[in-house]
């Protein structure tokens, strides 16, 4: 493991996959948003692909260089008895620039875009409650998409729990 990742902490916890909730954050780069969301406590799993394009199960070089419309984005599964969504998207934005438009740390284009992408109506309240959260701490306006999830692709196996197999790949968030 990387010895600038910090240890996960839900690598011990079993977690009722019924009681499980998802989300999709897509924050810059995904290897460094899935490496630190699933370190929060109560994220279950993640995987990390494309979300929101306008093509079908589109590969990584076909979303960076073939406007694709997709997000770099992250899935996560998440115990809300353990975490609410309202903690997890503070956690969000603590780790990304949410007043930066298709830009974060050294990435540029819309494959790099901030968004909130959500399957479940009842997720709105939260994630306008932490964005509004999020407006009061900028004179910028904040760009981050919140949409419904209209599809999400899984990336390439490569591209999964990257940091970890790669202890020295980029990452423009800093741990």
């Amino acid at each position: 493991m990387s010895s600038h990742l910090p240890i996960n902490p839900n690598l011990g916890i079993l977690y009722d996959e019924s009681k499980l909730h998802e989300i999709w954050l897509a924050g810059g780069c995904f290897w460094g948003v899935d490496a630190y969301m699933r370190r929060i406590p109560g994220v279950a799993k993640t995987d990390v692909g494309y979300a929101n394009g306008n093509t079908e199960n589109p590969s990584y070089q076909e979303v960076c260089y073939h406007n694709t419309g997709h997000a770099e984005a992250v899935h996560l599964y998440y115990d809300p008895e353990m975490l609410s969504l309202i903690q997890l998207l503070r956690e969000f934005y603590h780790i990304i620039d949410s007043t930066s438009l298709n830009k974060q740390g050294g990435d540029k284009g819309t494959q790099y875009r901030t968004g909130i992408y959500f399957t479940d109506s009842k997720d709105i309240d939260a994630i306008d409650e932490a964005t509004q959260e999020e407006r009061k701490k900028h004179s910028k306006p904040v760009v981050t998409e919140i949409l419904p999830l209209s599809n999400y692709y899984i990336a390439e196996d490569y591209h999964q729990d990257y940091l970890e197999k790669n202890p020295n790949g980029y990452c423009h968030i800093h741990f």
